[in-house]
């Protein structure tokens, strides 16, 4: 197992009836002692000129950059990446199919801006109003989709927020799913971020629709306006937004070496602007950091002591792979701090919260993770019981 570089007194034990967790803290001395010192040199975070900016590593989920990510902003047409997130849930759950076909009402034929140009009257196929939100960013097309699928647009809006509600999206708000300029229709960059990971993660399966160039539609062929599906910078979604209000943004993510990044930019003043400041950024954080591992997904971490159980220990392990991303010179200051409560009650659970831990690097805490039970401990009963509280009462 490859770690970052902490010393031996990096990992420690914080919890009634203290105990280190030998096992832990003897696997990343070895990688310390493996990966060697390094100086420690202060990674600065690029400026950019977008007024909002978001990256973050999905692999670890390290955030890389932050310039004003909890700012409400006007989302623009990156708002149409919630209308697609909730035709993505009803294909799935089978309220609807890629070949039902949605009527295109004179609300949507009206809509202005990016349009896919759409037939007043018509019946056109979900399959293709995706490809014409996704790829012609278009206005119609996102109405289309709203009405066909709860009736209305308000009833649509209604949807979109009780779905930011359940994703985590903590500032947002939307009035409509093409992301017309209104007031009350705001997010943040970080939001942004959390639900272009969960279309990422939920729906692997539509995510091509993200990258595709070029559609043709109504005889009208259009190129999909993401600028960086056209250069070599390892992008492959998702969706650009742009507003008087807003400004130009992008919301993109791309893989390099087993590294999958989200980027969010919003309020750049130009074209060129949200196709260069994205390339800088993401070009950054690839070549800025690297992926470590730390632990992966069930492997023993320490046994721990349980209070009468039909065994006298659990393993403790952990959910998923735990990674950091970080820069080479900040591997001396990694400190992984665990927090075990011991001896734990019985019965416990496979699965169960037992401890947590805490994963530190240049001066800060970025990142908690649970440590869980590993199998199943039943109460012990009769004498057995009494016997380990004898144990624990007499000397």
């Amino acid at each position: 197992m490859i770690v970052a570089n902490p010393p031996r007194s990096a990992v420690r034990s914080a919890a009634p009836f203290r105990r280190p967790l030998r096992r832990l803290a003897a696997c990343l001395s070895l990688a310390a002692a493996l990966l060697g010192s390094v100086p420690a040199i202060a990674l600065t975070p690029p400026d950019t000129a977008a007024k909002q900016a978001y990256l973050v590593d999905l692999t670890s989920g390290e955030v890389l950059l932050d310039k004003n990510g909890e700012t409400r902003m006007a989302p623009s047409s990156m708002t149409k990446m919630m209308t697609a997130y909730l035709t993505y849930d009803a294909l799935v759950h089978g309220r609807t199919t890629l070949d039902t076909g949605f009527p295109v009402s004179q609300t949507a034929w009206k809509m202005g801006g990016s349009r896919m140009f759409l037939k007043l009257g018509s019946q056109v196929r979900v399959e293709d109003l995706l490809r014409g939100l996704l790829i012609d960013s278009g206005n119609d097309a996102a109405v289309a989709l709203a009405e066909g699928l709860a009736g209305s647009q308000s009833a649509f809006a209604a949807m979109m927020n009780a779905k930011a509600r359940d994703l985590g999206m903590t500032d947002t708000h939307f009035m409509n799913a093409s992301g017309w300029p209104d007031p009350d229709h705001y997010t943040t960059a970080r939001d942004l971020a959390t639900l272009a990971t969960h279309l990422i993660r939920d729906f692997p399966q539509f995510y091509h629709y993200e990258s595709e160039r070029t559609f043709t539609w109504n005889g009208i062929r259009q190129g999909n306006r993401n600028p960086l599906l056209y250069h070599p910078v390892s992008v492959d979604g998702i969706k650009t937004g742009h507003t008087e209000v807003g400004g130009y943004g992008l919301t993109a993510s791309g893989e390099r070496n087993g590294r999958r990044l989200v980027l969010v930019v919003n309020g750049l003043p130009s074209p060129q602007s949200r196709n260069d400041e994205p390339t800088r950024l993401l070009d950054w954080a690839w070549n800025s950091f690297k992926l470590y591992p730390l632990l992966h997904k069930g492997e023993l971490v320490e046994q721990a002591p349980v209070w009468m159980g039909e065994e006298d220990s659990v393993p403790v392990t952990v959910a998923d792979d735990v990674t950091v991303t970080m820069a080479p010179a900040d591997r001396n200051s990694l400190h992984v701090v665990a927090t075990l409560a011991e001896p734990l009650p019985s019965p416990v659970h496979r699965g169960d919260v037992v401890g947590k831990l805490r994963i530190d690097y240049a001066g800060a805490v970025r990142r908690t993770v649970d440590l869980i039970a590993g199998a199943d401990v039943p109460a012990s009963s009769g004498l057995t019981a009494l016997g380990q509280r004898l144990g624990q009462i007499l000397p």
